[in-house]
């Protein structure tokens, strides 16, 4: 069955447009103590970092999950709670949906 539009997706294009919409690969934000940490974009995460995050129980192990032991220590020594990581994803979410205002074409 042919696609009535004819249009063809290229994927590596689909994700570039993405990327660019989004400002990339990572999401990097600031602790209150100046510290910067990254964390993999979820829209181009690996399938062990998603499983790892989608998998945790509790906000302590998706802040780890998210960020790593070494990042997650920096975090926790900042004085942010576990639960603040919740609203930095629910922050990503919504500018993604702001950037990324129609599907990307060729």
């Amino acid at each position: 069955m042919s696609k009535p539009n004819r249009k063809r997706y290229r994927l590596s294009e689909v994700k570039d447009q993405f990327r660019e919409a989004v400002g990339g690969d990572a999401v990097e934000f600031e602790t209150d103590k100046g510290d910067v940490l990254t964390f993999p974009h979820p829209l181009f995460a690996d399938d062990n970092w998603s499983t790892a995050v989608d998998d945790a129980d509790t906000s302590k192990d998706k802040a780890i999950a998210i960020l790593g032991p070494e990042q997650y220590e920096t975090y926790q020594a900042a004085g942010h709670a576990d639960g603040d990581i919740g609203l930095l994803f629910l922050a990503v979410q919504q500018d993604m949906q702001g950037q990324v205002k129609k599907r990307p074409t060729r």
